[in-house]
């Protein structure tokens, strides 16, 4: 789970390389914070594509604080913009030395490498920045396109060494399909957070999980009941012996027309009714609710949303999770999470809610597929898995 999305760079093999408010994002995780009126102006300047001054300011900045891990990292992001990737590499790999923790410089580093087909180089970074924040859905998404560049490499050797390889043929078609045909070596100006479309949920395989036929098989056991007539039988034998009081013949046939209703009184219990919706309701108010403590910055009722079995992630302790969410929550001024697109599922006292995070602040706006899994717990819902990018 990374509850404040870390999106720098997001790089496609199709055509260019994605860039989404790299600087306001860092400024709001690490720890070593830039003047907010640099950083602001810097930004500025990034998203006007005006990438000399923002340089200018960049490099002013750093020569009164040569150490400061935001603006370095900007200055990074304008090199590349000015397509100075030699210059833009060195800065992030001295920064993935400095900061070795941060996922983000590796995760650069690897676009940087694409861009000029170094996709070897581009895997092993991406790894890295994996294994630093295992939660990082845009180093996977940049490692599928990596390996997915890499195997179009394969392929095309396999058929320069065997033309007639019908089955490299087709494959080759396929991964080309998915990284077009232009080469990945420009760098996009800075677009919104929106310009990356989000990833089609799996919501069709949940409804159908959801309308599993209802047994209909067992109402046929009651047939067995027509055993109950063998009496019907006995009593003619006695018939032929006692002929005179045939009157009393009708007496022994009532029997047999009271046995007739009972076989609707065994027909098996109904499956147990589908979730309501108000059970969905109550699901999604208490995601509302969740976001809504989360923009307060209550970080009080924002923790208690979380049940005790909550997962939290890379094994972190629930202390040193909960003191990391205080630290990256209160005091950060403005801080707004919307909640668009919920798509509910309840199952028994397990619940699952996908839906797209909207959280802007006054240094980010960024936005990310997000799962919610819930457990009734005492009888309230309560946050048992975060994931994101999912």
């Amino acid at each position: 789970m990374t509850p404040v999305p870390r999106r720098m760079f997001r790089f496609s093999l199709r055509s260019k390389l994605h860039q989404s408010a790299a600087g306001g994002l860092l400024a709001a995780l690490l720890c070593v914070p830039a003047f907010a009126d640099e950083l602001a102006d810097v930004n500025r300047f990034i998203r006007a594509n005006q990438h000399a001054e923002a340089l200018l300011r960049a490099d002013a900045y750093l020569a009164k604080n040569p150490r400061d891990v935001q603006m370095r990292f900007l200055k990074g992001v304008i090199l590349a913009e000015q397509n100075k990737p030699a210059e833009a590499i060195a800065i992030f790999q001295k920064l993935t030395e400095d900061h070795p923790s941060l996922p983000e410089p590796y995760n650069n580093l690897a676009v940087l490498y694409a861009a000029s087909g170094q996709y070897e180089k581009a895997r092993a970074a991406l790894d890295a920045a994996i294994r630093t924040n295992p939660s990082y859905a845009t180093a996977y998404e940049n490692l599928g396109d990596v390996h997915a560049k890499l195997a179009s490499q394969a392929y095309d050797k396999a058929l320069q060494l065997e033309s007639g390889n019908a089955a490299a043929k087709s494959r080759l078609t396929l991964v080309r399909s998915m990284n077009g045909t232009g080469d990945a070596t420009r760098l996009a100006g800075v677009p919104t957070p929106a310009a990356r479309p989000a990833p089609p949920p799996a919501r069709p395989a949940e409804q159908l999980a959801m309308a599993r036929p209802e047994p209909a098989a067992p109402p046929a056991k009651p047939v067995e009941p027509p055993a109950r007539q063998e009496p019907r039988a006995e009593a003619a034998k006695p018939q032929p012996r006692a002929e005179p009081p045939r009157a009393e013949a009708p007496k022994a046939e009532a029997p047999k027309a009271e046995a007739k209703p009972m076989p609707p009184k065994a027909e098996p219990p109904r499956p147990a009714p589908r979730p309501s919706n108000a059970e969905r309701n109550e699901v999604a108010e208490v995601v509302e609710a969740w976001a809504r403590a989360w923009s307060a910055q209550d970080v009080k009722s924002y923790l208690a949303f979380y049940g005790n079995d909550f997962q939290t992630p890379g094994g972190q302790s629930r202390k040193a999770w909960e003191d990391d969410r205080r630290a990256r929550i209160a005091g950060k001024g403005s801080i707004k999470v919307r909640i668009e697109s919920p798509q509910v599922s309840v199952e028994g006292n397990n619940a699952t809610v996908r839906f797209r995070q909207v959280y802007i602040s006054d240094r980010l706006t960024a936005t990310t597929r997000k799962t919610l899994v819930l457990a009734r717990q005492g009888g309230r819902w309560k946050i048992k898995q975060e994931n994101t990018g999912s």
